[in-house]
């Protein structure tokens, strides 16, 4: 069924749509359960208790499909807690706390650079990965959209952005905010370590398992941060719980679909729909959380989306 062409677009069509639904309910989480800017324990505690309860979730569906848990080795537990620290302790840390500095339709966008730092890294640490002029062209395309998604009165396609008129009162939707847009390109290159990580984790354990020990254990991480950072969730109500609940969901699904079309595909295959990210968490945040919408968005969207498409055309 994972090999299938409907399914494959579907399950990689479903992954890539939840994961883009996760910026705006991250944000309506923060709103309901009373986690304000300043309350960083309580931004990471949040976090912690979502991959936690994602992580233990898919352990139990490893279990009763009778996956092996163990370790190839003693020593690959140190690989597995590099790949656990850096696929969701330090990333989602990062991430949690510079969303509530920047608008999500902003992190959406901005959050696609890891895409193309996994471009250029791969090529970097890995003899089979070259630099080919399709992966440098998405890679200048990509960063095209970064750029003017940072560049202050910027005239897009004959059409002034409303955002130049806030700049200088410091928007953030139209100026570089360190601890917002810095943290999310902190956690974007996070990922993309851990994404060339993945490759060696499937030597060392079975990679279902490792993505759920990366869950489970790097959650708790999380949780232990944000109690030490004195976190707590202000407010408790049915609404913020249900928020919670479809993120978990979001985690389980995204991850468990994804990385089983991974095993069952070429790579390119299943990555051209996470071109789908960016556009699906910048519609999401406008709609759903009434942030103000910027012409830059639709440009600096198309581009990343553009180099995303082309970087991954040539690999199916």
């Amino acid at each position: 069924m994972f090999t299938r062409p409907l399914f494959v677009s579907l399950f990689a069509l479903t992954a890539a749509l939840a994961w883009g639904w996760a910026y705006p309910l991250i944000k309506l989480g923060f709103e309901e359960f009373g986690i304000t800017q300043g309350l960083t324990g309580s931004k990471i505690l949040f976090a912690g208790i979502r991959f936690t309860v994602s992580g233990f979730i898919v352990l139990v569906l490893a279990r009763l499909r009778g996956l092996d848990f163990r370790l190839r080795r003693g020593s690959d537990a140190w690989y597995v807690l590099l790949f656990t620290l850096l696929n969701t302790t330090v990333h989602y840390a990062c991430f949690y706390i510079g969303l509530s500095y920047a608008p999500g339709a902003r992190s959406a966008i901005l959050n696609s650079l890891g895409v193309f730092a996994v471009v250029i890294l791969a090529c970097i640490f890995f003899k089979s990965d070259r630099m080919t002029a399709r992966r440098m062209l998405g890679c200048l395309l990509g960063f095209a959209g970064i750029l003017v998604l940072n560049v202050d009165g910027l005239t897009l396609l004959g059409v002034k952005d409303p955002s130049v008129s806030q700049a200088t009162s410091g928007s953030p939707s139209s100026t570089f905010h360190l601890l917002g847009d810095g943290l999310i390109i902190l956690n974007a290159l996070c990922s993309a370590a851990a994404s060339l990580l993945t490759r060696g984790l499937g030597k060392r354990v079975n990679v279902f398992v490792g993505t759920g020990y990366s869950l489970f254990f790097g959650g708790l991480l999380l949780v232990l941060v944000g109690v030490l950072f004195q976190g707590t969730l202000p407010r408790i109500t049915l609404l913020g719980m249900t928020y919670l609940v479809l993120l978990i969901a979001i985690s389980t699904v995204g991850f468990t679909l994804y990385n089983k079309l991974l095993t069952c595909n070429p790579v390119g295959k299943v990555a051209i729909y996470n071109s789908l990210v960016p556009i699906v968490g910048a519609t999401t945040c406008c709609l759903c959380l009434g942030e103000p919408f910027y012409w830059k968005y639709v440009v600096a969207g198309t581009l990343a989306t553009a180099g995303i498409y082309i970087i991954n055309k040539g690999r199916a």
